[in-house]
């Protein structure tokens, strides 16, 4: 069931059950009451990521209370997505471009890996998810991405289950289309690793290499920045061996 866009979406973190009043906090109040104006009666969707999409019922018990009530099931949960997305942090404002993006395309987590060559870092954990979530509203989607730790590639890999392939995004490949390879990947299980704006060193690629779980691919003849590599090796990820397959 597709999303409906003519209705604003709010994130909750509480439990979805129809009738069972959801009280907004400030943040919320603020931004139903003063922001979007809303009225005794409007509507909107709410989610939480676990219990679907709610049409719900604004009222006001007093004028700095609001409760959302939800009233019907709009939309199932769906399935969670299981890609992994494996990203090296980058600086302020393209960082939170790439976060969008993997919770648009689909990723069901999102881990932070600092490598020998990145340039930018990760402070400020919260900050990221509520950036997940701010993404979600936006682009209708239900399942929340989960934010991992920042971990160094070298201890995610020595402690990676090996029935999850991870496939990364080689620049130093030689080749061009990375779609052959992909179609050799036999894992239900997939990571997407994807370095930063200076690339993986020689030993780290070496490394990655190395290891029988990891699958390298190469994305076109043209040099990607890392937020636009990321997006279009989410894209054809999914289009071949993932959930748009």
């Amino acid at each position: 069931m597709r999303a409906n866009f003519r209705m604003q979406r709010l994130y909750v973190t509480s439990d979805i059950k129809a009738g069972a009043a959801i009280e907004a906090d400030q943040d919320q109040f603020n931004y139903l009451a003063n922001v979007l104006r809303m009225e005794d009666g409007a509507e909107l969707l709410v989610f939480n990521g676990r219990d679907g999409e709610w049409k719900a019922s604004v009222s006001f018990p007093t004028r700095k209370r609001i409760l959302l009530t939800p009233v019907d099931l709009a939309r199932p949960q769906p399935a969670p997505s299981d890609l992994h997305y494996l990203f090296a942090p980058l600086k302020v404002g393209r960082l939170d471009y790439l976060v969008q993006k993997a919770v648009e395309m689909g990723a069901g987590l999102l881990q932070p890996v600092m490598t020998q060559h990145v340039q930018g870092k990760i402070t400020n954990l919260d900050k990221v998810k509520a950036n997940v979530i701010e993404a979600a509203e936006q682009c209708g989607i239900l399942g929340i991405p989960d934010v991992a730790e920042p971990a160094k590639l070298a201890d995610l890999l020595a402690a990676w289950p090996r029935e999850r392939r991870i496939i990364y995004c080689d620049e130093g490949d030689a080749g061009q289309n990375p779609l052959p390879l992909l179609t050799q990947v036999k894992e239900k299980y997939l990571a997407l690793l994807v370095g930063p704006e200076g690339g993986f060193s020689e030993e780290e690629r070496s490394l990655l290499r190395s290891l029988d779980f990891v699958t390298a691919i190469p994305l076109g003849p043209r040099i990607l920045r890392a937020d636009t590599a990321a997006v279009a090796a989410m894209a054809v990820i999914q289009a071949a061996i993932g959930d748009w397959y």
